[in-house]
């Protein structure tokens, strides 16, 4: 997603979210996502990647309506708010993702004409494109400082791996 978090004020370290939004092991991580926001602030860029996996026939759709939501302005907020509610994704996709939007009090219409006319297609391809050379398989995977941690097997252990790295690349920036 080309929104990221916050703008950093020197070179932030990269942490790489590989996600999709119609994956219940991405609602998991979510929790971990937002405890780095919290403890990193600008200090670690998270950078949200598309990956959506063929099993799930909402997510690519799913993949451009964030993109569309970080055109506006609201990529996380909108990301956070699909992935908290997969179920409902699941059952009446593409409508659900255009009420979300309105929800957030974004341009909804603009969200609708955005899945109709493909506009972000090209970003999610890419993405994908590229996950698939570095090896991603499944999501959530993270990747920082060029270390893969893939988390679609299990998030146990990932945060502190991903503190420990961000720690000593935030390090290296002091030194």
């Amino acid at each position: 997603m080309s929104e990221s978090s916050p703008a950093p004020s020197v070179t932030a370290p990269v942490l790489e979210v590989w996600c999709e939004l119609q994956c219940p092991d991405c609602r998991t991580a979510l929790d971990d996502v937002r405890a780095l926001r919290a403890r990193y602030g600008d200090r670690l860029e998270l950078r949200l990647r598309h990956f959506p996996l063929e099993k799930h026939k909402h997510a690519f759709a799913a993949a451009q309506a964030a993109e569309e939501a970080a055109e506006q302005g609201q990529g996380w907020a909108y990301v956070e708010a699909v992935l908290g509610r997969v179920e409902e994704l699941d059952r009446r996709g593409e409508p659900f993702l255009v009420e979300i939007a309105g929800e957030l009090g974004l341009d909804a219409e603009e969200f609708d004409t955005a899945l109709i006319d493909g506009r972000h297609i090209l970003v999610v391809d890419a993405d994908q494109a590229e996950g698939k050379a570095i090896g991603v398989t499944g999501t959530p995977t993270y990747v920082i400082d060029g270390e893969r941690l893939d988390g679609g097997k299990s998030q146990e252990g990932l945060r502190e791996r991903i503190e420990e790295i961000a720690d000593r690349l935030l390090a290296g920036q002091r030194a």
